[in-house]
């Protein structure tokens, strides 16, 4: 599986290089923003680890060219305490972060999580879910709210798709953080927050779909009425 990293600190890549290639990554580094961009455009990258920092170009920079025409998964990679480097890096399209420093075998086990989300499954048995004017197509993976189809990414396919099968009861941040992080919801961990976020604005048009239930989680409304009770 290969990987990008994509920072200016050498010393710090080639230590994350040699940890992650005993781990079993093909990994690739590269120093400064051009040519970070240049390389994570490329096909045959399966992940892209990038620091916020660099010359040339900064990681936000990086990212918003690079989703305008790629859906690879992206793991931001940010000061600790600079809660928004985060928060722009997930508003950007990143699927996680990580503060630095940080032990690789976290960085490790991240990538592991999000590329279990990428890995190339079997079609699924032909299939629709309809909810409160949202079609979702479990075979072809496309998804039309009110008509309109919605482009989503993998992420927010399948974090919908759950919603969706539990459409009226509520879903916890711990049950989507361990679904698709493997990993439990901190107080300050804001990725599925954001990913519900970039959802809602995709699918609603002045309606809610998604419900916040506060200091719990989401749910999915099964009928207009449901968003105005609490």
């Amino acid at each position: 599986m290969p990987i990008l990293l994509v920072d200016d600190d050498a010393e710090l890549c080639a230590l994350l290089g040699e940890f992650l290639k005993r781990e079993g990554f093909v990994v690739e580094c590269e120093h400064e923003g051009h040519r970070g961009l240049e390389k994570a455009s490329q096909p045959g990258v399966d992940l892209v680890v990038l620091d916020v920092m660099l010359p040339g170009i900064d990681g936000f920079e990086i990212l918003r060219r690079l989703r305008a025409k790629s859906k690879v998964p992206v793991i931001m990679l940010t000061a600790r305490g600079e809660d928004v480097d985060r928060i722009i890096g997930l508003e950007l399209g990143a699927d996680d972060y990580l503060p630095k420093p940080f032990n690789p075998r976290e960085l490790a086990a991240r990538i592991r999580a999000i590329l279990r989300r990428y890995e190339p499954r079997a079609a699924a048995a032909p299939g629709r879910l309809e909810v409160n004017g949202v079609v979702l197509d479990t075979g072809t993976r496309e998804v039309w709210a009110h008509g309109k189809r919605a482009d989503l990414t993998t992420f927010e396919f399948d974090i919908l798709e759950l919603l969706m099968r539990s459409a009226g009861r509520v879903v916890s941040r711990d049950a989507l953080m361990e679904n698709f992080y493997n990993r439990k919801a901190t107080a300050f961990d804001r990725s599925i927050d954001m990913h519900i976020s970039h959802l809602r604005k995709k699918l609603e048009a002045g309606d809610t779909l998604i419900k916040t239930i506060r200091s719990v989680g989401y749910q999915f409304c099964r009928t207009p009425e449901d968003a105005a009770t609490e």
